[in-house]
């Protein structure tokens, strides 16, 4: 007998999550060193992690014998203090993916279903098809959640409601007022989740306490693998209603978050200045992104995350030109975007890199060394 044979139906079925090429793979395959190569594919921080952070978990590498904080006291004290909130209300997870999961452990099963944006981040799609749920796709409007559409196919099997602002992998932020709006407007059986991954790039980013204070089902979450340069530690963090976070506690596998990624986590918190200095050069590199790929006749939406998004005609082919010059972008055939690329705003000398070979597409069609 087959080991198919003997799995859950629901796992045969699933799909999975394919992330942006590594460094060190593109390098062997296109006979390049890995300095050579420039990912810029899976909207990381080119300026790596935040210096405070990185002297932070070097440090506690000393007691990595030791378990964590399993509760992950300090740090959920640290978030609970700058989003205004008890620390009651904060949760830890293995990055937010992690909590996008146990919101399905809590709330999802087969009859169930889960409003999201057809261009919306992958990820709630295959947790909805994990747990036997239906996902229920909902066209985006100028590469935005339409909200309106969104709130108009809730039914009484809806449990969740997820919006992403700004939105991956399309960029686009929805106003915080018509957030709100659609907060206090869902039914009290739905839980409306806002994630906020990108939202340190917002000039003033939805505060969406009073809807939870006030008794709507209201969920949030934030990821340190953006602005904070933290990614390959995966940690991330709900907050919301404390009735909601102890369910997920319950489902939470202990020790979900490692020591290092606690202690960097809490350090990057302080950093401001490198916060703000990647504020800064994302804004810059975006404005150049946009002009110059817009100038050689390649519609770009900027939007207001750390990547920018670029109809190119051929997404996967343009993929493959650029990944042979060692340059990594992410192709969206699978978010029903063929014609698209997303690309990461990098450094200064990565982008140009980028533009450098878009031009030489532009001018020939192919990229060549």
């Amino acid at each position: 007998m087959k080991y198919a044979e003997l799995a859950n139906a629901g796992v045969l079925a699933q799909p999975v999550y394919e992330p942006g090429k590594p460094i060190s793979q593109v390098a062997r395959e296109y006979g390049l060193e890995p300095e050579q190569v420039a990912k810029l594919a899976s909207n990381e921080n080119p300026y790596g992690p935040s210096p405070m952070a990185k002297a932070a978990g070097q440090a506690e590498l000393e007691q990595a014998h030791i378990y964590p904080d399993g509760s992950g006291y300090l740090l959920r004290e640290a978030i609970a203090a700058e989003r205004g909130v008890d620390p009651d209300a904060v949760i830890l997870g293995n990055g937010s993916n992690e909590i996008i999961e146990l919101l399905g452990h809590a709330f999802l099963r087969p009859g169930l279903e889960v409003v999201m944006g057809a261009q919306a981040f992958i990820v709630y799609k295959l947790v909805t098809r994990l747990f036997g749920a239906t996902a229920v796709e909902v066209p985006m409007k100028n590469f935005s959640h339409d909200l309106t559409a969104m709130r108009e196919v809730v039914t009484e099997r809806t449990r969740l409601l997820f919006v992403a602002s700004p939105n991956n992998p399309t960029g686009a932020a929805n106003e915080a007022k018509a957030l709100l709006a659609l907060a206090e407007d869902l039914p009290d059986h739905v839980i409306f989740c806002l994630d906020e991954a990108y939202a340190e790039y917002l000039d003033s980013a939805p505060d969406m306490r009073a809807a939870f204070l006030a008794g709507r089902k209201v969920f949030c979450l934030r990821t340190f693998s953006k602005i904070y340069g933290l990614g390959g530690l995966r940690v991330g963090y709900g907050y919301g209603d404390r009735e909601l976070v102890d369910l997920l506690q319950r489902v939470r596998q202990p020790f979900n978050v490692n020591a290092v990624a606690q202690a960097a986590a809490l350090a990057a918190l302080g950093d401001v200045d490198f916060y703000e200095m990647c504020r800064s050069e994302n804004a810059a590199g975006r404005a150049v992104l946009v002009s110059e790929l817009n100038a050689m006749g390649y519609e770009t939406f900027g939007g207001s995350a750390n990547f920018v998004l670029t109809r190119v005609g051929d997404g996967s082919a343009c993929f493959l030109a650029l990944q042979s010059q060692g340059i990594i972008v992410r192709p969206l055939s699978v978010y029903g975007m063929p014609e698209y690329v997303r690309i990461t705003i990098g450094t200064q000398e990565e982008n140009q890199r980028l533009l450098s070979a878009m031009r030489t597409w532009s001018e020939s069609g192919s990229i060549t060394a």
